[in-house]
């Protein structure tokens, strides 16, 4: 029995004592909070790093109500309460911290997100390394958040006094469930398996440019069981994280984002070949979407009307490479309409000579 029970003190007392001395444990627990806030900002101007303001206004809320739970649940344990209101303080406390400290905890992960994407920036020229801690940050992230989020649950169940007495029987029967929820569950946990393990094989990242299922597209956003990948035309491909990792696909920049570019022309013949390879020199080397790595222009097959001439150009990633193409391509046309129209291709009949008699006809 403690102290304040012992004593006849009115309730009205009571009441205003408690009120007090939560009152000054919630001042006490915001001051704190404003002065590690005052100093961690003082210790930020310091520096010249950026991310650490970012982080700051991250965990600014989260901490404040961590601070001000964990200073209230100090002073309860010397406030004057029944046993009815202790018991109802306690369960609302057991329920309280942990799913504060779960929201620090998410909001810190999601603040170290935000530094690891200001730090990797995409649109260098060279942004392989940048796109592969973009890609690592936003699937671990996403497996962090989920496993604070069910840690922080199962904090605040065993609160509950009624859930630890049946904790035996639960886990007996914890590999049964688990067993008929796999079943029922197994597309999802497959992809859920798929996108762990594609956090570190790394077979696509962010800003990746891909060919799925025909289609031409950059990846946008990588989740733990999903794909998001955005077509050329502003649609949007959604693609399970399990296909990447039991079919094949393309992916352009899986090393470099620079790539070789082909255009075929399908010409006559009689085509003077070094003519035409001077003059697609003299295009390419023009064009300011050519990265000036290489370029050629080789006759690839024989057809029965036509030869089948290929030229290859370089590019610093895919988009430019593309247009490069269909620049190459087009001027290619109109120097041939201009300038060689000889290179056309055309039919050919070869007539044999008339049979014997044939000419009286």
């Amino acid at each position: 029995m403690r102290m304040f029970r012992s004593l006849h003190i009115p309730t009205e007392w009571v009441w205003l004592e408690s009120v007090a001395v939560v009152s000054a444990a919630v001042l006490f627990a915001l001051i704190a909070h404003w002065l590690t806030m005052r100093i961690a900002g003082h210790a930020q101007r310091r520096t010249t790093a950026k991310t650490d303001g970012l982080v700051l206004a991250r965990v600014r809320r989260p901490l404040r109500a961590v601070f001000v739970a964990v200073s209230v649940a100090f002073v309860a344990r010397v406030l004057p309460m029944d046993n009815d209101v202790e018991d109802l303080w306690k369960q609302l406390l057991g329920f309280l911290v942990p799913a504060l400290l779960g929201w620090l905890a998410v909001a810190a992960l999601r603040a170290f997100q935000d530094v690891i994407e200001i730090r990797a920036d995409i649109s260098v020229e060279d942004n392989l390394r940048a796109r592969r801690k973009r890609t690592r940050a936003a699937i671990l992230g996403r497996i962090g958040t989920f496993f604070i989020i069910f840690i922080t649950v199962c904090l605040m169940l065993l609160s509950v006094p009624g859930i630890r007495s049946i904790g035996v029987t639960l886990m007996a029967s914890a590999g049964i469930a688990g067993l008929v929820v796999g079943a029922a569950a197994q597309p999802a946990l497959k992809n859920l398996i798929a996108g762990v393990q594609m956090a570190f094989t790394e077979p696509i990242r962010i800003d990746d440019v891909l060919i799925v299922d025909g289609e031409w597209g950059r990846v946008e956003q990588i989740n733990l069981t999903f794909v998001v990948i955005k077509i050329w035309d502003e649609r949007r491909l959604v693609v399970p994280v399990s296909k990447f990792l039991e079919q094949s696909f393309q992916n352009w920049t899986r090393e470099t984002s620079q790539l070789m570019g082909s255009v075929f022309w399908y010409l006559d013949p009689s085509t003077d070949v070094p003519r035409l390879r001077e003059k697609l020199g003299e295009i390419i080397t023009a064009n300011p979407r050519w990265d000036k790595r290489f370029y050629n222009l080789q006759v690839t097959d024989v057809k029965a009307d036509c030869i089948e001439l290929r030229g290859l150009m370089t590019a610093k990633d895919a988009a430019i490479a593309f247009d490069l193409r269909c620049d190459v391509r087009e001027a290619v046309l109109k120097y041939i309409r201009d300038e060689m129209p000889e290179a056309m291709p055309r039919g050919r009949l070869l007539m044999a000579a008339d049979p014997v008699g044939c000419s009286s006809i």
